[in-house]
């Protein structure tokens, strides 16, 4: 019987050299073997340079240079972020001048708030929930919502928290996001989403000063984001749903009113979430810029960039 797949005849098969043929991996890209007592300088150039090594460090080469030429540079950051203990990397970015702006969701104010105020934060929801006292804090609740009720909708939620922190001279005010926002006039605007933070649940909430605190944050984003199309960057640390769709709003204003530059953008988490990789990386970049996205935890990730920034600085 006739083979319908008869056998490739590979004697005839064209052969290419090993010398000219292109490859994507050569010796000046290995890494270097760590040394005690090295510095993070040293280690930084040891890093093989492939893959999300060559795009780390493109991206902090182009920061660099936003830094230098002036350009705006706005974080966005969930509050994991804060639960594992990188507010004061923040804090010295935008002390340095590496950020112009910083941008969160609203359990962001829970734990910077709690941190300033008690020195700690993050409870045991399991444990708690069983009972009813998860997000019960009086002292959390009296003190978010009384600063909102204070002054949220003429100077915004972010600054209306941080001022608060710093007239009550909070003990550990030094390493509040909201309170050194304020303290440096770097704007710190929280984007709020009613029924996700403990705070809604207490009596005192009040919808309309929640919502015309955060409606003025989200304006003065957008204002953050249209200087940012000229030749700026936006990072997104560690929001998988929130940030992602503000930023993708007030891009929209902002290009509704003709700010249309290049720019860049990376997303930072331990998760590649949908929102993030199309509202961060991807579809702002449609006529130009780029975007880059790195995973990994962040207690890792961003220290490690940071780091990064510090030497690049230099």
């Amino acid at each position: 019987m006739k083979r319908k797949f008869p056998h490739l005849d590979l004697t005839r098969l064209t052969a290419t050299q090993l010398s000219t043929r292109p490859s994507k991996v050569s010796l000046d890209m290995m890494a270097a073997v760590p040394q005690a007592g090295e510095t993070f300088a040293d280690f930084w150039r040891g890093l093989p340079d492939v893959l999300a090594v060559h795009e780390l460090r493109e991206l902090v080469a182009y920061l660099a240079g936003a830094r230098r030429d002036g350009k705006a540079i706005a974080v966005g950051f969930g509050g994991h972020v804060i639960k594992t203990g990188l507010s004061p990397l923040l804090i010295d970015l935008a002390r340095s001048g590496y950020v112009s702006a910083l941008a969160c969701n609203g359990s962001v104010c829970i734990h910077d708030v709690e941190l300033a105020l008690a020195g700690k934060t993050s409870e045991d929801v399991d444990s708690s929930l069983r009972d009813g006292s998860f997000g019960m804090a009086a002292q959390t609740a009296d003190f978010i919502l009384g600063a909102i009720a204070g002054e949220g909708a003429k100077v915004g939620l972010g600054r209306a928290l941080g001022n608060a922190l710093l007239a009550a001279n909070a003990k550990h005010a030094d390493i509040s996001i909201l309170a050194q926002g304020a303290a440096l006039d770097v704007p710190v605007t929280v984007h709020v989403a009613i029924g996700t933070d403990i705070i809604h649940m207490h009596p005192r909430a009040d919808g309309a000063a929640l919502g015309a605190a955060s409606l003025f944050d989200f304006r003065l984003f957008a204002d953050v984001i249209a200087a940012v199309t000229d030749g700026g960057a936006y990072l997104n640390l560690g929001s998988a749903v929130i940030m992602p769709e503000v930023f993708l709003k007030a891009l929209s204003l902002a290009r509704n009113l003709g700010y249309g530059g290049s720019f860049v953008t990376a997303d930072f988490d331990f998760v590649r979430h949908y929102r993030t990789r199309t509202n961060v990386v991807t579809r702002p970049h449609a006529d130009g810029g780029r975007g880059y996205m790195f995973t990994g935890h962040h207690e890792i990730m961003i220290p490690l960039l940071c780091a990064a920034l510090k030497a690049a600085a230099k």
